[in-house]
C-alpha cells in the first residue's frame, strides 16, 4: 500500500512537470481565466444574499438560502446537459467533423428547451410541497414558494443558455460564454439592488425583486446567445440546421451522454439538500451557519469549478484524437493548479472568518458559531477538489456512467446513512454535531476521488460509451 502511494505520488509529480505531453500551463490558463470569471459571475447569489441580509431579517436570508440549495440542484442538471454538448461537440471538433458539430448544436438546443420546460413546470406546481419537505417554519414556506414560482421563468431560459454555452466550450471558445454571463450578471446586480430596495422609482419588492431580476438576467443571456450563434461564423462554418434526422439522432445521443451527467451532478446537489434538511432541525443558528459556510466555500471553490470546465473540454478534444498520454498529463496539471488556488483562498478565509461571516450576519446571530466551524470543515475540502477534477476529466473521456454510478452509490450507501446517524447522536453540543454532519459530505467525496483514481489507472476509461 505504501509503495503504491509512493508510485502514485511520483507519477503525479512527473505529470505536473511534463512539458512533452498534454496541454501546456499557458494553454490551460488561457482557457481557465475566462472560465474563472464566468464561475465568479455565476456566484452573484452571494451578492444577492448580501442584499437580502441588509433587510435585517434572518427569516428572509434563510428562505433565500434554502431556495438556492434547490436551485443549485436544478443548475447542476442544466450543467449536465451543457457538459453533454461539450463532450459531443468536443469529440467531433477533435475529429474535425464540422457537419456533426453543427448538428450537435441544434440537438443540444432542442434537448435543453424540452428538459428545461418540463423542470420549470414541475417546480412551479410542486413548490409548496418542496418547502414542506425542507421542514422549515410556515412563514418560510410561504416566502420560498412565492419566490420559487417566479424563478421558474428564469430556469427555462437558463437551460437554453447552458445548451449554447456547451457548444461554445466544445469548440474551445470560453470567451463568449464569459461575456454572456458577465453581461447578464451586471444586469442582475443592478436590477437586484433596484428591485429589492425600491430605488430609482421602482417599488421595494424585497426578496421577490431578486426573483424578477433573475428572470430578466437569464432572458437576456438566452436571447443574446441565440443572436450571437446565428450571426457569427459558427452558423456558416458548421452549417447549423434547424431540425433534420441527423439532429434527431444526435438528440438521442446527447440524452445518452447527458442523463448520467445530469444525475451525477444533481446527486451532489441533492446531497447538499439532504444536508440542509438534517441541519435545519438544529435551529436558526445552525441553519444560518450552513448557508454562510456554503457560500464561502462556493466562492473559494470557483477556481476548481473553472478548471473542471477546462479539463472536460481539453480531454474531450484530446479523446477525439486519442492522445492518451496527453490526457493524463493535462489532468495532473489541472489538479495541481486548482488545489493551490482553492486552498489558498480557504486559508485566507480561515484567518479572518468572523470578518467574512459578519458581512452576511448584521445581527451577529450565528457569526461566532460559523467562525468556529468553518476552519475545521475547510480542512476536508481537498477531497472535493480531487473528485471534482477527476469526475470532469472522466466525463470528457465519455465515462459518464462511471461518474454517475460512483456518485449515486456514495450518496446512497455512505453519505445519507452516515450523515443521518450522526444527526441522531444524542449530543448536547450543537456545534460538534453540526461539524460532524457537515464533514460527512466531504468524507464521501474523498471516497469518490479514490475510485476515480483507480479508474484512470486501468485501461477501461479509454472505451467510448456513446457510439
Amino acid at each position: 500500500m505504501i509503495k503504491q502511494t509512493q508510485t502514485l505520488f511520483s507519477s503525479y509529480l512527473f505529470g505536473i512537470k511534463d512539458s512533452d505531453n498534454g496541454n501546456s500551463y499557458s494553454t490551460i490558463l488561457a482557457l481557465f481565466f475566462p472560465e474563472l470569471i464566468t464561475a465568479f459571475v455565476l456566484m452573484i447569489n452571494i451578492l444577492d444574499a448580501k442584499f437580502i441580509a441588509q433587510l435585517n431579517s434572518t427569516s428572509l436570508y434563510t428562505a433565500l438560502g434554502v431556495t438556492y440549495t434547490l436551485l443549485h440542484t436544478v443548475t447542476k442538471i442544466a450543467e449536465g446537459l451543457s457538459v453533454g454538448a461539450v463532450i459531443m461537440c468536443g469529440h467531433y471538433n477533435g475529429a474535425d467533423d464540422k457537419k456533426n458539430v453543427g448538428n450537435s448544436l441544434s440537438a443540444a438546443l432542442w434537448v435543453s428547451m424540452m428538459v428545461g420546460g418540463l423542470i420549470a413546470l414541475g417546480l412551479f406546481f410542486g413548490a409548496h410541497a418542496i418547502f414542506r419537505w425542507y421542514q422549515v417554519p410556515d412563514r418560510l414556506v410561504l416566502i420560498g414558494t412565492s419566490y420559487l414560482k417566479v424563478r421558474c421563468l428564469s430556469i427555462f431560459c437558463m437551460f437554453i443558455s447552458y445548451g449554447i454555452v456547451g457548444f461554445l466550450r466544445g469548440v474551445k471558445n470560453t470567451r463568449v460564454p464569459m461575456n454572456l454571463f458577465l453581461g447578464g450578471a451586471a444586469l442582475f446586480v443592478i436590477l437586484d439592488y433596484l428591485l429589492i430596495f425600491g430605488k430609482c422609482g421602482f417599488p421595494p419588492l424585497g426578496i421577490m425583486g431578486s426573483a424578477w431580476a433573475a428572470v430578466i438576467q437569464y432572458g437576456v443571456i438566452c436571447i443574446s446567445g441565440l443572436i450571437y450563434l446565428f450571426i457569427s461564423r459558427y452558423h456558416t462554418l458548421y452549417e447549423v440546421p434547424f431540425l433534420n434526422r441527423h439532429v434527431i439522432t444526435l438528440m438521442g445521443k446527447i440524452f445518452v451522454v447527458s442523463v448520467p451527467v445530469m444525475i451525477d451532478k444533481a446527486t451532489l446537489a441533492i446531497a447538499k439538500m439532504w444536508l440542509c434538511s438534517l441541519i435545519n432541525p438544529l435551529g436558526k443558528v445552525a441553519m444560518g451557519t450552513f448557508h454562510v459556510i456554503k457560500d464561502m466555500e462556493q466562492f473559494a471553490f470557483a477556481p476548481a469549478v473553472a478548471f473542471a470546465q477546462v479539463v472536460t473540454l481539453l480531454v474531450s478534444n484530446d479523446y477525439g484524437s486519442k492522445n492518451w498520454l496527453g490526457i493524463k498529463s493535462t489532468i495532473k496539471k489541472v489538479l495541481f493548479l486548482s488545489s493551490v488556488m482553492v486552498l489558498t483562498i480557504l486559508c485566507l478565509f480561515s484567518l479572518m472568518p468572523q470578518v467574512v461571516i459578519g458581512l452576511f450576519d448584521s445581527k451577529q446571530v450565528f457569526t461566532d458559531f460559523a467562525a468556529t466551524a468553518f476552519p475545521i470543515i475547510s480542512v476536508l475540502v481537498f477531497f472535493d477538489i480531487l473528485q471534482l477534477i477527476l469526475a470532469a476529466a472522466l466525463r470528457g473521456a465519455s465515462n459518464v456512467r462511471v461518474v454517475m454510478w460512483v456518485r449515486l452509490i456514495s450518496l446512497l450507501a455512505f453519505f445519507m446513512p452516515v450523515s443521518y446517524l450522526l444527526s441522531m447522536l444524542p449530543l448536547e453540543n450543537t456545534l460538534i454535531k453540526f461539524i460532524l454532519v457537515y464533514s460527512s459530505f466531504y468524507i464521501g467525496n474523498g471516497l469518490m476521488g479514490i475510485i476515480y483514481l483507480m479508474r484512470f489507472r486501468s485501461e477501461d476509461w479509454k472505451k467510448l460509451s456513446w457510439r
